[in-house]
């Protein structure tokens, strides 16, 4: 119970924005425990990668489900010649890391800049092995690793994506550059599609399935609400959100084709009425943006699934 009220008030105190954040928790020869973003002997790594990144407390669950960045993680391997520093990557996608060290002390092995790699999925690799250059005196770094989803080498392929539902027609409620939600890089150039909840949602294109969400009511924990998010063969990745809760159908490390039912619609996350959000995103270099696309058909006309076409 210390142990927790402890981490509390550092992880409310380290929120603030930053492209990565390090929390290291150490256990002394009484089992005491405690948390520090400094480094100390013997602690082990905690790894924040972003805001709004699952805060994990001591025998507890996420306060957030962000699969994304909670499983990619740095981990400190401490052995008699010093330290190794491996990452790991669970997803069912690439990853971009960058790994830098700040206020090194007594290192020998440490790079004079950041680290860079493309760690495939369901894989880890050692980065970095460190040792002092004084064994009499303590090896010190603080580690920092940021991350980005997918492979930056990728680049997209022309594709005319059919409409990503069953039923309608329907019409655009906000389009790309939108002023009320579409004017970040994320999001840039989304669409959303006002249509009734439970509208059946299907994949836009064949891939993989990296992420999904399935148990938001309402407007929190995440203002993309429900969702999936799949990983297309050529780097980008088609992401659904607001869906309807208890609908998603398909699971991470599912392979789907285009016209396969996923999800159902729904009016989760912060949302200004049901509708279907859908962006084409993928990793610029240490960052995943929206980039332009384009449906195979007008918005507002029956999609081609409706009608029996072929996938």
């Amino acid at each position: 119970m210390l142990a927790r009220l402890l981490l509390l008030p550092l992880l409310l105190g380290l929120a603030a924005p930053a492209s990565a954040l390090t929390v290291y928790k150490h256990v002394d020869a009484n089992g005491v425990v405690t948390y520090s973003d400094k480094a100390r002997p013997g602690a082990r790594v905690f790894q924040f990668s972003e805001p709004g990144s699952p805060l994990r407390l001591p025998g507890g669950r996420p306060q957030l489900a962000n699969d994304l960045a909670r499983q990619v993680r740095l981990d400190v391997v401490k052995h008699a010649g010093g330290d190794t520093l491996r990452v790991r990557n669970e997803l069912f996608a690439p990853v971009e890391l960058e790994l830098r060290l700040e206020d090194v002390a007594n290192a020998s092995g440490a790079p004079n800049k950041p680290v860079r790699w493309v760690l495939p999925p369901r894989s880890q690799i050692r980065l970095l092995t460190l040792a002092p250059r004084d064994p009499a005196q303590p090896l010190r770094y603080t580690p920092k690793l940021s991350h980005a989803l997918g492979d930056p080498r990728l680049l997209p392929k022309p594709y005319s994506y059919p409409l990503p539902w069953n039923g309608g027609p329907f019409r655009q409620s906000q389009g790309a550059n939108g002023l009320y939600s579409h004017f970040t890089a994320k999001g840039r150039y989304a669409v959303d599609i006002a249509m009734p909840e439970g509208t059946p949602i299907l994949a836009a294109r064949q891939g993989v399935v990296v992420s999904t969400r399935n148990d938001q009511a309402g407007v929190k924990p995440e203002p993309g609400g429900n969702h999936v998010r799949i990983l297309h063969d050529d780097g980008t990745m088609g992401v659904y959100l607001h869906l309807q809760q208890g609908s998603v159908q398909v699971a991470s490390g599912q392979r789907v084709r285009a016209g396969m039912p996923i999800a159902r619609s729904g009016n989760t996350g912060r949302s200004s009425g049901p509708h279907l959000h859908f962006v084409v995103q993928r990793n610029v270099g240490l960052a995943v943006e929206s980039i332009p696309f384009r449906f195979a058909q007008p918005v507002d006309s029956l999609p081609r699934y409706a009608v029996g076409g072929e996938d």
